[in-house]
């Protein structure tokens, strides 16, 4: 059951404590290839985002998950959920995962929508239902695997003009990006993995019955988006939550854990589950892993109190720029530099920015990282 958040007595800890808790819980501090099972990482309850070429996989491989870029794990799956982006989950939860990513209002899914929204209130239809609407469609028309090009077209030709934009940059008109990613998986459809551009492709053995179905999943249920954000990224905020899952302040608030203990970061209020509290504070004793080379958008790096994982304003802006996100060298848990990768002739080069002298030792796990990254997309080191 889901409260305002939690007005307990408060535990104070320090940044660095929190940020040691959020590389404990997300299985950084693994080996190397100690996980033989695909599936085998916290951070697919809440997806792991599949951006680039070191999307999934490699976040996964960074969690010590033994797995390589060319890999196609038969037991993950690919869906585009949160913030409308590709994520991997395991092909086991698809059923609840979708459940659990469907909109709590119409509020909740104007604003995951964005300015599709506006037409569709403009026409007198509710957003979960244009959600809905779309997701039957799709469904029609995805009988065999499709490109998205192919489906877009469909659809374009299938819906109400409610539901379609001018887009000046194709010089034509077709769905809105948002509603036509974010109905997918409610029309039981997955993303062929490694496809580009993405095919789509019936998911096996999905019910009829769950084709554009609307009741959210009840708080507190498998892979609750607030309850999991919140383990995955705690000590953390309504606000941050919100954020990150492009959803109204208030409908997260609503949903948050009735469990949620007050914490304070260095003077932020926050909050954390209570079964996560002794691990946040047993966090401060930690030391973390020596270096570790997060992709662009791994799961660590998606929380929105980015002022709080990077504090300098010139390094958070070169860490998360508008265009061309680069890598993030984590050394323990703090970021000490970004890294871009080069690739020539069969070979991975690393364009290394840091932001702080690196002793010999930091270097040194660097360079093993780079070996690591190169073994992952079957390259050479250079």
């Amino acid at each position: 059951m889901a409260s305002s958040p939690a007005t307990k007595a408060t535990v104070a800890v320090d940044r660095t404590t929190a940020l040691r808790h959020r590389v404990r819980v997300q299985q950084l501090d693994r080996a190397p290839g100690s996980a033989t099972d695909p599936t085998d990482a916290t951070v697919l309850d809440g997806g792991a985002q599949d951006t680039g070429p070191d999307g999934a996989l490699w976040a996964l491989a960074l969690r010590g998950v033994a797995v390589t870029a060319a890999d196609r794990p038969p037991t993950l799956a690919y869906a585009w959920t949160l913030r409308g982006a590709p994520h991997a989950y395991r092909r086991a939860d698809l059923r609840e995962v979708e459940h659990a990513v469907r909109p709590w209002s119409d509020a909740d899914a104007a604003k995951r929508m964005f300015d599709a929204a506006r037409p569709l209130k403009a026409a007198g239809i509710a957003p979960t239902q244009a959600l809905a609407q779309v997701a039957r469609a799709m469904r029609e028309i995805v009988v065999q695997p499709t490109v998205k090009g192919d489906l877009s077209t469909a659809l374009t030709a299938a819906m109400p003009e409610a539901y379609l934009r001018a887009c000046r940059p194709c010089g034509t008109t077709h769905m809105y990006e948002q509603t036509f990613r974010l109905a997918a998986l409610h029309a039981g459809l997955e993303l062929d993995a490694g496809t580009s551009p993405p095919v789509l492709r019936r998911i096996p053995g999905w019910p009829s019955t769950r084709i554009g179905a609307t009741t959210p999943a009840a708080p507190g249920t498998p892979f609750d988006l607030v309850r999991t954000t919140l383990h995955l990224l705690g000590p953390t905020t309504p606000q941050h939550v919100a954020a990150y899952l492009d959803s109204p302040v208030r409908d997260v608030t609503a949903r948050w854990p009735s469990d949620a203990v007050a914490v304070d970061v260095d003077g932020r209020p926050s909050h954390v589950l209570a079964e996560d509290l002794d691990e946040l504070v047993s966090a401060a004793t930690l030391v973390g892993p020596a270096a570790r080379l997060l992709g662009p958008y791994d799961p660590i790096l998606q929380a929105r109190d980015r002022d709080l994982l990077v504090p300098d304003q010139s390094r958070r802006s070169a860490t998360w720029p508008v265009l061309g996100r680069p890598g993030a060298v984590l050394a323990g848990s703090e970021v000490v530099g970004t890294w871009r990768p080069r690739t020539s002739g069969g070979r991975l080069a690393l364009v290394l920015d840091p932001w702080v002298p690196w002793d010999h030792a930091l270097r040194a796990a660097v360079d093993e990282q780079h070996a690591l990254l190169a073994a992952f997309r079957g390259v050479r080191q250079a």
